[in-house]
This record gives C-alpha cells, structure tokens and sequence, in this order.
C-alpha cells in the first residue's frame, strides 16, 4: 500500500530558526525496501527475457512488463568504497518509485554515468531522469512512468525541466540563438512551459559523481546540480489545474547504465537562504 506522510511527521521535530524541519531520511538500502519497481516494454533486442515476454522496436508500444516483474535486474543494489549504491543497467525502460508520496522537501542524491548503452538510445547521449510529485497509475507517459515533473538526468543537460503526461509549471526563460529549446534564466521576466533547458550546466565529466538537489516547497521547485541553481519551477499544477504539490519520487531507467547513491530526503518549511537569494519568484520582484 502507498502511504503518504506529512513532512512533519515523516521527519520528527522542527528545528527551530531553520528552513530545515526535520533529520534525513536515507531511502537506499539493500532490499531497496523503500520502493517499487515498474518495468516497461523492453526493445526486441533484450536476449534472455521469459518466453512470451512482449516486446518492441521503440518500448513506447505494446504489453509493459509491469509491477515488481525485474526479471533481469535492471534495478539493484551493489557496493562501491563501503557504500551502498544503486546500479541501474538501463537494458530495459523502467521506473524504481518510493513507496512513499512526499512533500515540502530537501531531496539530494549522487548520479555518475556507466558505460553501457542500449537500444532504442543506443547512440544518443545517455539518459536517465528523477521524476517528482509523481501521481495516479504506473505508465501514463510511454506505459513506463508517472505522470510527474521530471529533473532530467542527461549528458550535458543535468537539471532540465520536463513535464510528463499532463502536468505543466512556469519557467522563466530566455531564447537561446541556435538551440531549439528555451533557457531558465532567473533574470527573465517571460515565464514559459513544456521542456525547459536548465542552466548554468555544471555537469561533471564522464564517469564522476554529480550531486542533484531537489527542493519542493509548495507547488515551485528548485533543481540544484553541483550546488548550482540550475532551474526554478513555478506553480506547477496537475493536468486538471488543481496545484501540484506533492507525490512519489522515482528513478528511471532509460537505456543508459547509470549509479545513484546517498539518496536521502528530509522535510523544510521554507527555502534556505542560500537558495532562496539566487533565485527571483513571482510576487517577490
């Protein structure tokens, strides 16, 4: 059964004179207790499937494997230097979501690129992605993931903003010459939707660890790469209008072989300053 919590009670006591409300929370364990898996529709190219599995050229059509059906481990957990971390092998779509909904949070977790790469994204850059507030049933958006707000996890596009299967927020962005999406910029008075390129890009090279930063508040966000504001979503709302302020939380995997680590999430009841400076929201010019 999902459960939901306040972010009170989820973590503890408030902190008094801190944006801070309560203790971390660590989400990643052994058994990954904490989550669910959905598995999508893997590429006819995936070998060592059971019998009758369905399958297709581009995983968007067809049968999704379905609920806590990982029958080839794309999600698990491994150790590196003494640390629990999460290997994501990428062979087939996926989304390892929390149990959990949350909101009014502080979410940090490390990202670094594997070398393996799989088709239908056999040679485009690798992927992967944290979706948030997700809601309603597993595969809304390519019978694989919640309707959410995703935080891309790309090569050379950490931070981005994309809505999924309904939702949609405002962004303040700039029009970049030669590039076919808009870019955040906190010094823009123009606010748009839809995918939003993230900036500055502060992507660290190949194979090292990048720290991503999610903080929720309400229904705006703030994604942080490498203790860099990186994009600032405004009243974010469901595809009915209604705000969207709060959900699961879920990893995809999208071909590329990935690792996460230190996932952990604690609860706030307003920006930090340090964040909160760098950043203009609306009513507050």
């Amino acid at each position: 059964m999902k459960r939901h919590y306040m972010a009170a009670l989820v973590f503890g006591l408030s902190l008094a004179g801190s944006a801070f409300s309560g203790n971390w929370n660590n989400l990643f364990d052994n058994e990954l207790s904490n989550f669910e898996i959905w598995m999508g529709i893997p590429h006819d190219s995936v070998k060592g499937l059971p019998a009758g599995t369905p399958t297709s050229p581009d995983c968007h059509k067809g049968t999704p494997m379905g609920l806590n059906n990982d029958v080839k481990n794309v999600f698990s957990m491994i150790e590196e230097d003494g640390e629990p971390v999460l290997h994501v092998s990428g062979e087939i779509y996926g989304g390892l979501t929390t149990l959990d909904s949350f909101e009014n949070y502080h979410l940090q977790v490390w990202i670094k690129w594997g070398d393996k790469q799989w088709e239908p994204r056999l040679h485009t850059l690798r992927d992967s992605g944290i979706l948030y507030h997700c809601h309603g049933e597993h595969g809304a958006f390519w019978k694989v993931w919640k309707s959410s707000l995703e935080c891309q996890v790309q090569e050379g596009d950490l931070g981005d903003f994309i809505p999924l299967a309904g939702p949609r927020a405002a962004v303040r962005t700039v029009a970049v010459e030669g590039t076919k999406r808009r870019r955040y910029d906190a010094a823009s008075a123009e606010y748009t939707g839809g995918y939003i390129s993230a900036w500055p890009e502060t992507d660290k090279p190949h194979g090292e660890w990048n720290l991503m930063e999610i903080y929720s508040l309400g229904d705006t966000s703030v994604h942080v790469v490498n203790g860099e504001v990186v994009m600032v979503v405004e009243n974010a709302q469901r595809a009915d209008g209604k705000p969207l302020t709060q959900g699961q939380i879920q990893l995809q995997s999208e071909a590329a072989e990935c690792f996460y680590k230190g996932m952990r999430i604690r609860s706030i009841n307003a920006l930090p300053k340090q964040i909160e400076n760098k950043i203009r929201l609306k009513g507050t010019e």
